[in-house]
């Protein structure tokens, strides 16, 4: 008899400390945690660069996932990017052969922390106030700031994943040629 399989972070209930309009972010957040670690631990170094047929490679979505929810929830503070922010976000998918895999996984580790962590210090009241994205300053509000970091994550998971398989496949499946 196999083990049921474990649900998805959403279905196991409310996240403690975490408002409650809140909590589909948090969840989707602690879900692309998972899902990253689950399949990314063991992806091959050599192919963390890899571009196939002129897509992202895994090593620009690991850095974007955590670069886009640093800048966000930046936003939702009401602050305006640092000049690291900025510095790292020009740094997004360009090789880099100090920056590995497992250094990858814990920034977007430790950023899915401070990401929860600021869910739980936001005051339910202030999820409508007014926020800019920007030097130009597109208008948004908090929740909308949130509600996308959490959409925009679980997108670029989707396609990490996805990258990362069919490296997998086309790398096995060479090597045995």
């Amino acid at each position: 008899m196999t083990a049921p399989p474990e649900r998805e972070v959403w279905q196991r209930g409310a996240l403690p400390g975490v408002p409650s309009l809140l909590q589909p972010v948090a969840h989707a957040l602690l879900q692309a945690e998972e899902e990253i670690n689950k399949e990314m631990r063991t992806f091959p170094e050599n192919l963390l660069w890899e571009r196939l047929g002129g897509v992202a490679s895994v090593g620009f979505h690991l850095q974007h996932l955590t670069g886009v929810l640093d800048r966000l929830f930046t936003y939702a503070q009401a602050h305006p990017l640092s000049e690291a922010q900025l510095h790292n976000l020009s740094l997004e998918g360009k090789e880099n052969p100090d920056i590995t895999v497992t250094i990858l996984i814990e920034t977007f580790h430790k950023q899915v922390e401070k990401s929860i962590a600021q869910l739980k210090a936001t005051e339910e009241a202030t999820l409508l106030e007014a926020r800019g994205i920007g030097r130009a300053q597109i208008p948004t509000t908090v929740i909308g700031l949130y509600v996308h970091a959490a959409e925009h994550t679980m997108r670029h998971v989707g396609q990490l994943l996805v990258t990362a398989r069919i490296l997998k496949s086309v790398s096995s499946a060479n090597s045995v040629d």
